[in-house]
């Protein structure tokens, strides 16, 4: 059984390790398990409300957050809840 959330919820939020390029959206949290890592993203400003561009998914996830660029491992991505924004 994996230990990765769900791919998707009804409320918009979606991991970040789940997102295309392209996507856009806001931090909506980071759950993190270790509490250090948590830390260092919050550090970097990843924070709840900060808005988010995925620029590339592979190897890893790049994403501008804010202003500044991030390169995080697919794991990590996955910590990061991101309220999607609607394409409509």
């Amino acid at each position: 059984m994996s230990s990765r959330p769900l791919a998707f919820g009804s409320d918009g939020v979606r991991p970040l390790g789940s997102l295309p390029a392209g996507a856009t959206g806001t931090v909506a949290s980071v759950q993190a398990v270790e509490s250090d890592r948590a830390d260092r993203l919050l550090a970097l400003g990843v924070t709840v409300g900060a808005p988010i561009r995925v620029l590339q998914t592979f190897p890893g996830v790049v994403f501008l957050c804010d202003q500044t660029e991030l390169a995080v491992e697919r794991g990590v991505a996955y910590a990061i809840l991101v309220r999607v924004e609607s394409k409509e």
